[in-house]
């Protein structure tokens, strides 16, 4: 199964959640509208991937998390798509580089949580990502001080934007990035697969 690449209007503040979505949970529509509202993004949209290149264990089938997700959200501000899978690209820096040369006059922020923070300098090119677009960390239980502390925050210290000005970000050129703390709930993705929950017809939204 496959979607249109999605439409975006000049001006437009667009988020973008990547993951493997596997599988897709109300934790992640949770971290979306946080980052919609404190953001204030216009839309988000989910680029599921078709694999992680720092994860040895693929995920489920495309079609099937594409599926799943889609069947999950019910904002009309949360768009799910498989952009990357229809450019190619296998990872975040390509993606984002075909995004900004596809849709020249919308402004991109990347949203991660803050675990994925903690080790972005394993991500490739990391350094392209944070100097493209501006980048929105969601905290997550337990990963709020190795974040804080990481090399990319270590790096980027003077580019933090405060959590009372983080409606900014979108509007901010990189690099530029914002921390925030928000309520979490305690879904996962690996849990919900060790549980056995996780296919098509059997997993728990």
């Amino acid at each position: 199964m496959r979607w249109d690449i999605p439409h975006a209007a000049a001006g437009q503040v667009i988020g973008l959640l990547g993951g493997s979505f596997d599988p897709p949970h109300r934790g992640h529509v949770h971290i979306t509208r946080a980052a919609m509202t404190r953001f204030a993004l216009d839309r988000v949209w989910w680029l599921v991937s078709p694999g992680n290149p720092l994860k040895e264990r693929g995920p489920a089938a495309l079609p099937t998390r594409l599926a799943a997700a889609r069947a999950l959200v019910d904002h009309p501000g949360i768009e799910v798509t498989d952009i990357e899978a229809r450019f190619g690209t296998r990872y975040t820096a390509q993606t984002i580089a075909a995004l900004t040369a596809t849709y020249p006059k919308v402004r991109f922020v990347w949203l991660m949580g803050a675990d994925n923070l903690a080790q972005f300098h394993r991500w490739q090119d990391w350094r392209g990502i944070m100097e493209t677009v501006p980048v929105g960390v969601l905290a997550r239980p337990g990963e709020r001080t190795s974040a804080r502390v990481s090399k990319a925050a270590r790096l980027y210290r003077s580019d933090r934007l405060q959590g009372r000005a983080s409606h900014l970000l979108g509007l901010s050129e990189a690099p530029k990035w914002c921390f925030l703390n928000v309520p979490m709930r305690p879904d996962s993705s690996s849990a919900i697969r060790a549980r056995g929950e996780w296919s098509l017809e059997t997993v728990k939204l």
